[in-house]
């Protein structure tokens, strides 16, 4: 008999949001309750992904935002048919720091390409495959700023643009959520860690 597909959880926010502090902590969390789990980031993951995602970020290069978008839905592609959907179809969950709807948000909304041009070519780089359940880790773009500046290491390409850039970007996350409120659920990021955690298995009770 054939493994029941796993769970494709993916979290997203703008950059300080915490979400790669939250995946860290679920892994563990959905681990402990007997989840077969394995922890991926966007771009990267993957030798071909991880070799474009040191070129989007690279502050020396001058990248168009079609082939920004161009490259976010290549690297996808190959994770997805490299680890992620061998993994959901082993029956393992997979927690993904950042997915689909980074480059919604991102290209589609902050570089003004268009929301639903940005979905076509990641519908047809991902072969159509949604998250079963996606976590918006909501916080102010200054104060997700303000944590990122905190960090002490150099912003990359994307964290050097200017406050508007990310502005749009939190209200198309938030358009994002409101449209599809079964699959993307919003969480406090301003919260602390061990909230933002529980409320995250909250929103996730119901496919354990």
């Amino acid at each position: 008999m054939s493994a029941a597909r796993g769970r494709l959880v993916t979290i997203e926010g703008i950059d300080g949001a915490g979400k790669t502090t939250l995946a860290a902590a679920l892994r563990g969390a959905l681990a402990a309750r007997g989840a077969d789990v394995v922890a991926l980031r966007e771009p990267g993951g993957v030798a071909l992904s991880e070799r474009l995602r040191e070129v989007v970020k690279d502050p020396g290069l001058r990248i168009g935002p079609r082939a920004e978008a161009l490259l976010y839905a290549a690297s996808r592609a190959q994770l997805v048919e490299e680890l992620v959907a061998p993994a959901l179809a082993a029956g393992r969950w997979v927690l993904l720091d950042r997915y689909v709807d980074s480059s919604l948000a991102y290209q589609g909304a902050g570089r003004g390409l268009g929301v639903e041009a940005v979905r076509a070519i990641n519908a047809f780089g991902t072969g159509g495959l949604a998250a079963d359940r996606t976590l918006l880790l909501a916080i102010d773009p200054l104060a997700g700023r303000a944590r990122r500046g905190g960090r002490g290491a150099e912003p990359d390409r994307l964290e050097r643009e200017a406050d508007a850039f990310f502005a749009a970007i939190a209200a198309a996350y938030a358009d994002l959520a409101a449209a599809d409120p079964d699959r993307v659920r919003t969480i406090d990021a301003a919260a602390p860690p061990e909230r933002v955690l529980a409320r995250a298995l909250d929103h996730l009770a119901d496919l354990l």
